[in-house]
């Protein structure tokens, strides 16, 4: 059971994570921009994932390592989603199952 703490922690970050979002929403709705900086702004959620993602890939934890290859391997065949889905699921099962 998750303790209330740590559910007050989550609800914190949930909520100053989604205000980032609705800030940015209000503040550039009505801009137009350049294809290279509509492109940019495209690219964005990909490489704060990445910035997430890239410290596992010198991990010595072979959970993780299984994980992050599973992980390419959806990604290479479905949506974002899907891909996202396999790489926390792989990961956590995995951690669980190779302590």
């Amino acid at each position: 059971m998750i303790s209330w703490e740590s559910f007050q922690v989550f609800a914190v970050m949930l909520a100053v994570t989604y205000s980032t979002r609705l800030a940015g929403y209000f503040a550039l709705r009505n801009r137009s921009f350049s294809p290279r900086t509509a492109a940019v702004m495209e690219a964005a959620p990909g490489c704060v994932l990445i910035s997430v993602i890239a410290p596992y890939f010198a991990s010595d934890k072979p959970h993780e390592l299984i994980a992050i290859f599973l992980t390419l391997a959806a990604a290479t065949r479905c949506s974002m989603l899907v891909t996202v889905l396999v790489g926390v699921a792989s990961s956590g099962i995995l951690g669980y199952l190779m302590r």
